[in-house]
């Protein structure tokens, strides 16, 4: 039996990896919150494999994902810490 060692990112760090590519992607698709489910990432995920790639899930959820194209502000307080970095 030959073991396959698998690093397997959460969908959030399919963004943080900037240009990253990888020559397989296994992308599990599960029911989850609308915010996670968006065309963006569906693309940013499906981009990153260069030789395969593996989708797990029904096709109601890529047909949502498809659709919903609605981008979310990020609150992530970068202005604030850069303000603060001035002080």
């Amino acid at each position: 039996m030959k073991w396959i060692k698998l690093n397997i990112p959460m969908p959030s760090q399919f963004i943080n990896r900037n240009g990253s590519e990888f020559d397989v992607v296994i992308l599990p698709l599960t029911q989850a919150a609308p915010m996670l489910l968006t065309k963006n990432l569906l693309y940013t995920a499906m981009t990153r494999a260069k030789k395969l790639l593996i989708v797990i899930g029904s096709s109601s959820i890529i047909q949502f994902m498809i659709q919903n194209t609605e981008v979310k502000k990020r609150n992530t307080g970068l202005k604030y810490k850069l303000e603060k970095l001035g002080d």
